[in-house]
């Protein structure tokens, strides 16, 4: 059996992940070649000393045992790309950095991107391809969608709910919920670089500021 991994996307995103998932594979004992997939290529070439090439390429490739983390901020196109490769049955690949923290009953869906520093606590349920950028934090008996992005430095603090496609921003701090009455950030909704969120978030909408309120737009 021969294994092929890739980053889908070769960004600022995909170039600072390759690392941890480099060093995942190393730490596993594991030799197989990571790649990047970037779209935009026409021929195969060369990004920070790993192979890039382009979805069809890779698709094309002969190892019998494919994976791919979805490298991309946007989550309507990791939705998109993670549906692809579902039809074209390659496997959603979970990387994690070394030194992340996952407590106890930690249920986390295919396909997630734990950067370095992110500690997840106890009790917490996530969805597939969720993205924790670097320091950010979820705390006890949260549950987390599908397709939702941490930037840089996110505090999710206990009995917090976030539903599918939110983005919160780097540095924003959600004040924690009860558990009859959990802190809701509905889906699609946009938390704000820095914003302090202390109640619920409807779907779809943006949150900015100590404390949080809504965007409005002229």
């Amino acid at each position: 059996m021969t294994e092929l991994y890739a980053i889908y996307g070769a960004s600022g995103c995909g170039r600072s992940l390759m690392p941890v998932a480099r060093a995942q594979l190393k730490r596993l004992g594991n030799p197989a070649e990571i790649v990047f997939i970037d779209d935009s290529l026409v021929v195969e070439t060369i990004i920070n000393s790993h192979r890039a090439m382009n979805y069809a390429a890779f698709k094309a490739h002969p190892a019998t045992q494919k994976q791919v983390l979805i490298a991309i901020a946007n989550s309507q196109v990791r939705e998109k790309i993670s549906r692809q490769l579902e039809q074209d049955a390659i496997e959603l690949w979970s990387v994690q950095a070394d030194n992340v923290v996952l407590m106890d009953e930690v249920e986390i869906a295919a396909g997630a991107a734990l950067s370095p520093f992110v500690s997840i606590t106890s009790n917490i349920k996530i969805g597939k391809c969720f993205h924790a950028n670097l320091y950010s934090y979820v705390e006890h008996d949260c549950v987390i969608g599908d397709f939702v992005t941490f930037a840089p430095g996110v505090q999710c603090n206990g009995n917090i709910h976030i539903h599918d496609h939110a983005y919160i921003g780097a540095g924003a701090v959600i004040k924690q919920g009860t558990p009859d009455q959990p802190l809701i950030i509905g889906r699609g909704a946009v938390v704000g670089m820095g914003a302090v969120v202390t109640k619920s978030v409807p779907a779809g909408v943006t949150v900015v500021g100590n404390p949080a309120r809504l965007l409005k737009k002229n």
